[in-house]
């Protein structure tokens, strides 16, 4: 079966065609980040006008990409929760559309769920297929969250941020340095190019939890900058760039380690835009690999927000028969589980 994915979640119209949930056959996704760029950050009304645009064009870019037309399609699979209103709208809409018009089965897909199953994605790296159970951390702009993962379906959250997502903060305190957005990535860069010591700022203490906490972090580091003169901060930029990378990818990792061994689990794997980050790729590869645990990580354009993962997530619930309908409605927020989903659905019908 060919599975039709489609994401609007937040700024990326991302459409794909994924073979049997396994094979990528064909990825298209159109970036906002310029448009968004001079803002600071996703305008909302924005990115839904511009997801309305760009659409049915990227369909028929994936289709012409893929050497295949609409009747080999044999499902849809579209995020439908969370995210921004506006943005998933605009994508369940053309999935309905699509459904309606062709007469295929529709499921709604957990835009996190996708970045789970972006590792079960079969790419040119090549490597053993993961199997379940795994502990999955997606770290994103919008989530921090530490899932086990035992079957399809039998997703349990472990941990999630208490305030700020990894991402954001990473964007929050790219602005405060000057530097242009998307701000992980340019964080990083810095960082990579920084030689010298780090400015060491703190990391919070959950106890036995493995929740993260990234707003204690963010605050020190707008003091630490607020005292800076102009020229001492274009001086120490990589520094504290460098260190700020570093307490924020310090918890990351070190509860996504404590969480396979509270689980008893010998497999982990990474996701969402974060995972695109080279320290905590690092990090996770030597501390995985110190402990005997076998790591995922999938390639860079399968962690930032792509069509390809939800179409691998959906196409389980597919080959079971499953099917929303017509009726598939949007969140703003929404947990993991689908069986509470479908439940916050219903009592709001």
């Amino acid at each position: 079966m060919i599975v039709l994915g489609i994401e609007t979640s937040c700024d990326e119209t991302a459409v794909a065609l994924v073979r049997e949930g396994r094979e990528v056959l064909a990825s298209v996704v159109a970036s906002q980040v310029e448009l968004h760029a001079r803002f600071g950050g996703v305008v909302p009304e924005v990115a839904s006008r511009r997801h309305l645009e760009a659409i049915n064009p990227c369909v028929d870019r994936l289709l012409e990409q893929a050497g295949l037309g609409l009747a080999d399609i044999g499902g849809i699979a579209v995020t439908n929760r969370p995210g921004l209103v506006g943005s998933l709208l605009v994508g369940v809409s053309a999935a309905k559309a699509y459904a309606f018009a062709l007469g295929l089965p529709l499921v709604g897909v957990h835009h996190i769920e996708g970045h789970i199953y972006a590792n079960l994605l079969r790419t040119d790296e090549g490597g053993p297929e993961l199997r379940f159970p795994f502990v999955c951390l997606v770290a994103s702009g919008g989530h921090s969250d530490l899932v086990l993962a035992e079957g399809h379906g039998r997703l349990t959250l472990l941990g999630r941020t208490r305030d700020d997502a990894p991402g954001e903060a990473l964007d929050k305190i790219a602005r405060l340095l000057g530097l242009p957005q998307p701000g992980g990535k340019e964080i990083d860069r810095v960082a990579r190019e920084h030689r010298g010591p780090k400015v060491d700022f703190p990391v919070a203490d959950l106890g036995e939890s493995l929740d993260f906490s990234f707003s204690g972090v963010k605050t020190a580091v707008a003091r630490y900058v607020a005292q800076l003169t102009p020229e001492e901060l274009n001086e120490q930029r990589g520094a504290i760039a460098a260190g700020f990378e570093e307490a924020i990818v310090k918890p990351l990792v070190a509860n996504t380690l404590r969480a396979a061994e509270e689980c008893g689990v010998q497999r982990v794997a990474v996701g969402g835009g974060v995972a695109a980050n080279t320290l905590l790729r690092e990090k996770l590869s030597a501390l995985a690999a110190e402990r005997g645990l076998e790591l995922w990580i999938p390639p860079r354009w399968l962690c930032t927000d792509n069509a390809a993962m939800i179409a691998a997530a959906g196409h389980y619930r597919l080959a079971r028969g499953e099917d929303d309908g017509l009726a598939l409605d949007t969140f703003a927020t929404a947990p993991l589980s689908a069986e509470r989903a479908a439940e916050e659905g219903r009592a709001a019908r």
